[in-house]
């Protein structure tokens, strides 16, 4: 495609493709919300109330085991990701596998902050996954399953052993909710409520296997813990955390927000309802790659395509043929005109990740949107190929 496409009469109902905050389900509205114990303390009957609910939902959607528990924490993702590392390591050794931008920050926090001697780092280039068959799980081992930066997941658990030593910590962000996460092989699940359900920000969802629980109770860190990261007192495990009852004040209307997302995932089909709409959307993405004829999934192999982070690079070879510098500035002057002309926001690669696109195909999204979306893509594409043609 090298001449000007004409603008799309069809545009996206929805133009939110962020990669998270990610979009709100379908419907959503704030007066939604007016359920919202706001003003009370999150302490009094009717905010653990709320807590125990979210708690007792998650369990239900994601099929988490009963003797897991699920603790609702502080500072997103990342809190929950910190707490677990911060907790658990230093019991043994550590294998660090990293394929994108959170995978990484995680090798800076163990090898930089808590400087563990005995973490082994496993790379792989944006696009792909390490080797899966070096890791050595008589350590423990830390992970992303959906690489949010670089569209790139594994693409199952079979390559983690039902009777490892070491203990599994799996940063789930972007991939609870819409990808199969295998509780029999993790021993430490996080995730976000800002992603696949486009929940509110600043929570984060810690769930814990019995062997993690375990560890918490048998082992005591090297270093001293914030309070914000502690979850045992006088060697036990603090259930209460479990229960709702949180190290920090949540936002009640945060948790409402919450409770409505799981609520409409509950009535869309549960967990395979929300991996089938998302799996709808990446085919969309996919059938307008094969046609497109100048973008291209970053993933290398299908088998690890996201279904949620969708990430693409430009392979137009004019495009190719510019600098780096270059190739990054087309990229972003497709997105920007996407974002000036109402279509699509936030769709830019992520700053650290290879240049080209970022595409939230998440279960809140609309299918139709995203079919509408394609058709501006080749448009965006289009007009700004052309104005490299002319300015040549």
């Amino acid at each position: 495609m090298t001449s000007l496409t004409a603008k799309p009469d069809l545009r996206p109902a929805n133009p939110n493709f962020s990669s998270g905050p990610c979009s709100k389900r379908p419907g959503w509205s704030l007066e939604g919300l007016s359920d919202a114990p706001l003003g009370r303390s999150h302490r009094a009957k009717p905010g653990k109330a709320k807590l125990a609910e979210a708690i007792d939902l998650t369990r239900k959607i994601l099929k988490v085991p009963e003797d897991y528990r699920i603790g609702i924490v502080p500072a997103s993702d990342t809190g929950a990701v910190e707490m677990a590392l911060w907790s658990l390591l230093g019991a043994r050794g550590v294998d660090m596998l990293a394929w994108e931008s959170f995978g990484k920050g995680w090798v800076t926090d163990v090898v930089k902050q808590l400087k563990l001697e005995n973490a082994r780092v496993i790379e792989a280039p944006y696009g792909e996954l390490p080797d899966l068959a070096s890791v050595d799980f008589s350590r423990d081992v830390v992970f992303t399953w959906n690489g949010t930066t670089s569209g790139v997941r594994v693409p199952n658990g079979d390559w983690i052993p039902s009777d490892r030593a070491g203990l599994t910590i799996c940063d789930a962000t972007s991939a609870a909710f819409a990808q199969d996460l295998p509780f029999d092989k993790l021993d430490v699940v996080t995730f976000s409520w800002q992603k696949v359900l486009g929940g509110e920000a600043a929570h984060g969802v810690l769930i814990l296997s019995p062997r993690a629980v375990e560890r918490l109770e048998n082992y005591t860190p090297a270093w001293p813990l914030p309070k914000i990261f502690r979850l045992t007192k006088g060697g036990k495990l603090i259930e209460g955390v479990f229960r709702g009852e949180t190290i920090n004040t949540p936002s009640m209307l945060c948790v409402e927000d919450y409770l409505d997302a799981l609520k409409w995932a509950d009535r869309s089909g549960g967990l395979a309802g929300l991996q089938n709409r998302a799996d709808a959307n990446l085919q969309v993405i996919a059938d307008w790659v094969d046609r497109s004829g100048w973008a291209a999934f970053l993933a290398v192999d299908p088998a690890t395509r996201s279904n949620t982070s969708v990430c693409l690079k430009v392979v137009d070879p004019d495009i190719l043929a510019l600098e780096e510098d270059g190739q990054a500035a087309f990229a972003k002057a497709v997105a920007a005109q996407l974002d000036q002309e109402g279509v699509a926001y936030d769709i830019g690669a992520y700053r650290d990740a290879p240049s080209g696109l970022r595409i939230w195909a998440g279960a809140t999204v609309e299918t139709a949107d995203l079919q509408a979306l394609t058709a501006w893509l080749d448009w965006a594409y289009a007009s700004e190929k052309s104005k490299l043609t002319q300015a040549a």
